[in-house]
């Protein structure tokens, strides 16, 4: 093997760190960086190993010869970044409650549905659930329509670990009050909680990459794709922006993270100031 040919996970040839974000862009909207070659090298070194694969060149190689689903699921797991914690920015679900559900509450309809976007490990749409559950104690008259939130991930992994409703000490203690662990959650042992059913229940979660077609999902009045179109092209930022306006009901609301912005589809949406944040009500 020649010397500037990769031999494992440390180093990685530029044709092959190439061929791989290529490949990821493509399996899941990823766009890596030119400088992440550390990165793709820190996160595949145990699929490599797990799977006796000695570069990642040949990795890039098994993917696309093989389409193993199985292979294709632990590499977006491992690139995927799941940085979240609860009530992030708690500007979106504040606002939620005081005024996203009075006004649809006061409308006549069937079940209220809110859909959390590339939810990680959960975080989000249980903090949701837990401000709708705020919201039926402070508003018992008005509570007349139930909520149902749609949570979805690309990463299985994530996804599982959501659906236990189960969290650690660390996890905790990223944006939970004592207070509403005590309300929403019950102690497993020392250092696990897990949310009460009725918070749980509320949460669907189902695999979904965002670049797939969303119209088997149905409409909903709220949609929240928070810290994620970050990771994507302007090209897919807008190409997502659209489809998801196309899942909103009329006059849905889409909620992004505070450092992205509509992407060149401004036109679809009218700007909510929230104070200090900003939301997106669909034309």
């Amino acid at each position: 093997m020649s010397a500037n040919r990769s031999s494992g996970a440390d180093s990685i040839a530029p044709e092959d760190f190439e061929t791989f974000a290529h490949y990821l862009e493509e399996a899941c909207g990823i766009a890596l960086a030119p400088n992440k070659q550390y990165l793709v090298s820190t996160r595949v070194r145990k699929i490599l190993s797990d799977h006796h694969i000695d570069s990642i060149g040949a990795l890039v190689r098994k993917l696309t010869e093989t389409r193993q689903s199985s292979l294709k699921q632990d590499v977006i797991d491992a690139m995927t970044t799941n940085e979240t914690y609860w009530f992030r920015d708690a500007y979106p679900f504040e606002y939620l409650k005081d005024s996203i559900l009075p006004e649809l509450m006061s409308q006549p309809g069937g079940d209220i549905k809110l859909w959390s976007a590339a939810c990680s490990s959960g975080q989000e749409p249980y903090s949701l659930s837990m401000e709708v559950e705020e919201f039926k104690h402070r508003n018992p008259g008005l509570a007349k329509r139930q909520v149902r939130i749609l949570a979805t991930d690309v990463s299985s992994g994530m996804l599982n670990y959501a659906r236990s409703g189960t969290y650690d000490r660390l996890s905790m203690a990223r944006g939970m009050t004592n207070a509403r662990t005590e309300r929403f959650f019950e102690v497993m042992d020392e250092n696990n909680w897990r949310l009460k059913a009725n918070i749980r229940s509320r949460v669907e979660f189902k695999s979904l990459n965002l670049l797939e077609s969303y119209s088997y999902l149905g409409k909903f009045d709220v949609i929240f794709c928070r810290n994620v179109l970050i990771y994507f092209t302007n090209e897919l930022k807008r190409e997502i922006i659209t489809k998801m306006h196309g899942a909103l009901k009329p006059n849905g609301i889409l909620c992004l993270g505070s450092s992205e912005g509509l992407s060149g589809v401004a036109n679809l949406f009218e700007m909510i100031q929230c104070k200090p944040g900003i939301m997106y009500r669909a034309k």
